[in-house]
């Protein structure tokens, strides 16, 4: 079976194995763990953050990371169809008592002019102020698309004539380096906090960070353990992003490649697939996931009419060959 619903199904490789299994450890929940300690501040360093904090999964990161930015009866903007906003099952109302607002963009891009509109100055005890904009870099359910750098610099220099913050969900923010060539610490200049994912393109089976402040992630150390995210000797799992970075970033390519390939197949301009999803339109969705499943190729219905598949790790070219003549067929 050739899975392509997300790029969260790979199993760790061999080599990243034994790097788990060399792992030291200590309690994390005392600082005392070396190889968290050690992937933290390499990613803090990668884009040029003072701080990062290893988090059990990319929701949790995003609530920590937003909850340093938007208080209690504050709003976050985003994009509607956001992963904060769609698929993290309300958390950060929950968790943080904040207000999300949103704007629609075709590509989950930055729409300037609904940005400028939408903002909601802080006019003191009457409405509901904007203290943070949020942006998905690459974007989940809109095709992996990529923010292009010079709207993200128009963000920033929005952001701080209204005295503004920027979150961005970088879950997948390894695609778009990889993709655009754009440096990680370009990006990570242009927001003041960020969660990275190291269990989806990167193949670790768990773990996002916290990127920001030293004193955004002091608070997020306590907020993290208030959630039950406190954990003890994650040097194991830390030890297995530290492997991704080192050997699992440029081959990102591949993936891009393969989703190419396999937007070609189901129809679509490759040339409109930047990264590794393919979104793409039929007129049963749940039939076409059947039909795929039923030779050998899973895929996963996100709408009555949307399909979406993702390319990752464990998909190899024979593999991206074969899901490709099977998607066609199902078409």
């Amino acid at each position: 079976m050739i899975d392509l619903r997300s790029d969260t199904v790979t199993a760790p490789t061999p080599g990243m194995r034994q790097a788990m299994a060399r792992a030291e450890v200590g309690d994390d929940v005392y600082g005392e763990d070396p190889a968290a300690r050690a992937l933290e501040e390499r990613v803090a360093g990668l884009f040029g953050h003072e701080a990062a904090l290893f988090a059990p999964t990319g929701s949790m990161a995003n609530v920590l990371a937003v909850r340093t930015l938007v208080g209690v009866g504050e709003e976050v903007l985003c994009e509607a169809s956001a992963h904060i906003a769609r698929a993290e099952l309300g958390a950060h109302t929950a968790y943080t008592g904040l207000g999300m607002r949103t704007w629609r963009h075709a590509e989950g891009g930055i729409d300037r002019e609904a940005i400028t509109e939408m903002f909601a100055p802080d006019l003191g005890p009457f409405f509901v102020p904007t203290t943070a904009i949020s942006v998905e870099n690459t974007h989940n359910f809109l095709g992996g698309t990529v923010q292009p750098i010079e709207d993200l610099h128009w963000l920033r220099g929005f952001a701080d004539d209204q005295g503004c913050a920027v979150h961005m969900d970088g879950a997948r923010i390894w695609n778009a380096h990889v993709a655009t060539g754009v440096a990680l610490a370009d990006y990570g200049a242009l927001v003041d906090v960020l969660a990275v994912c190291l269990s989806k393109g990167l193949g670790a089976p768990v773990g996002s960070l916290l990127v920001g402040s030293a004193e955004a992630i002091a608070e997020s150390r306590i907020w993290r353990k208030r959630m039950g995210g406190g954990m003890r000797q994650i040097g194991i799992l830390a030890a297995a992003g530290s492997y991704a970075l080192d050997h699992h970033v440029e081959r990102l390519a591949d993936d891009h490649e393969h989703a190419r390939m396999l937007a070609e197949a189901v129809g679509l301009d490759p040339d409109t697939v930047p990264t590794n999803i393919v979104v793409f339109s039929v007129d049963d969705a749940a039939s076409y996931v059947a039909e795929a499943a039923a030779s050998g190729v899973r895929v996963s219905a996100v709408g009555a009419r949307t399909v979406r598949l993702v390319t990752h790790l464990g998909v190899t070219r024979e593999d991206a060959l074969r899901a490709r003549d099977v998607l066609a067929a199902a078409r």
